[in-house]
């Protein structure tokens, strides 16, 4: 006859390492008292069981609305390296849906991070990265960053971090950028970012252009773009192996040549003719691009009487598949077939 036996071990399925989560809504107020016990142990387990929850906007909701936020600050000091790299998980991982990134703002949770940008372990910074990689997407929250003065920290970290964390950076400064560039550009951002077009790492190449784009929005930005000689490496990007990073150069030259100087700066290093180059690349965003570039330099009477044998291109993008191309196409033609 078979008997029934208890089994001395855990079922497969157990976590040692996670806090046992309470049952519907007193789950949240539950872990977050145990995020602020004394117990090492109590911390770390409740940190982990934090990881998964805050997947779902609603959890983040009640985590906000119970306190986890404040808790979560105050572990962000915790001299123990594991509770602050989960911590800043944690927080990166509510940083992903709107409802955190809210939060974030309410609470003063972006200068609470700031504190973590020299912490000695990687991962805790990356984390941190990417929390505010995830902020910036709100326009509230790239000038919430801005707000905080932490601009000009993160163009100085761009000098020195891993070259992953450089990416999240890039990220991060190509939204808030467009929200203000004026402490960046005294900041010595244009230098920096010319370092990072000759990146042999494709994906920095690319980001360095596209925040080179929000730099070159104001008067000044367009101003060091041209003084630090910035223009002929943007013209030898539009011949990368990269699409992205051509589209990206495109992009920052069509700011960049708005003034005289660029104009005249993208002309001597022979950016027309690789700019018409992009007008029939497979991306949009480069045909946009270089079609707007081109008409910058069409403005200047050289660039104007090279493309007047190139209008029936700029025709056929009259019949682009983007709305955006056509119309930048339509402007570009009245441009350059304009006489005195």
């Amino acid at each position: 006859m078979a008997h029934a036996r208890i089994s001395m071990y855990l079922p497969p399925d157990i976590n040692p390492t996670q806090a046992a989560i309470a049952y519907g809504c007193w789950a949240l107020p539950k872990l977050n008292e145990e995020l602020q016990s004394e117990d090492l142990l109590t911390r770390q387990k409740a940190l982990m069981a934090l990881c998964d929850l805050m997947h779902d906007p609603e959890h983040v909701y009640v985590a906000i609305d119970t306190g986890c936020l404040e808790s979560l600050k105050a572990l962000l000091k915790d001299n123990n390296d594991m509770v602050r790299i989960k911590t800043t998980e944690v927080l990166y991982i509510m940083a992903t849906h709107n409802v955190g990134r809210e939060g974030f703002l309410e609470h003063d949770v972006i200068l609470a991070l700031s504190y973590l940008l020299n912490d000695p372990q990687s991962a805790c910074r990356k984390n941190l990265h990417l929390a505010f990689k995830h902020v910036a997407q709100l326009p509230s929250g790239a000038q919430g960053i801005v707000n905080s003065g932490l601009i000009p920290s993160l163009v100085w970290k761009l000098q020195r971090e891993e070259e992953e964390i450089q990416g999240l950076l890039l990220d991060t400064l190509a939204a808030c950028l467009m929200e203000d560039a004026t402490e960046a550009l005294g900041s010595h951002v244009v230098p920096f970012l010319k370092q990072k077009l000759l990146s042999t790492n494709d994906d920095i190449r690319s980001k360095a252009a596209r925040t080179l784009i929000a730099v070159s929005i104001p008067l000044e930005g367009k101003n060091q773009v041209w003084q630090h000689d910035v223009i002929p490496i943007l013209v030898h990007l539009l011949k990368d192996k990269v699409e992205e990073v051509q589209a990206n150069a495109a992009g920052a030259l069509m700011y960049a040549t708005v003034t005289t100087q660029g104009k005249y700066a993208a002309l001597d290093t022979e950016a027309i003719h690789p700019l018409l180059s992009l007008l029939g690349s497979s991306l949009s965003k480069a045909r946009l691009n270089a079609t707007k570039a081109l008409t910058m330099l069409a403005e200047a009477p050289e660039g104007r009487k090279f493309l007047q044998s190139r209008v029936p291109v700029f025709r056929v993008l009259e019949d682009d598949t983007s709305v955006a191309v056509r119309r930048a196409a339509q402007i570009a033609v009245k441009v350059i077939e304009w006489k005195p």
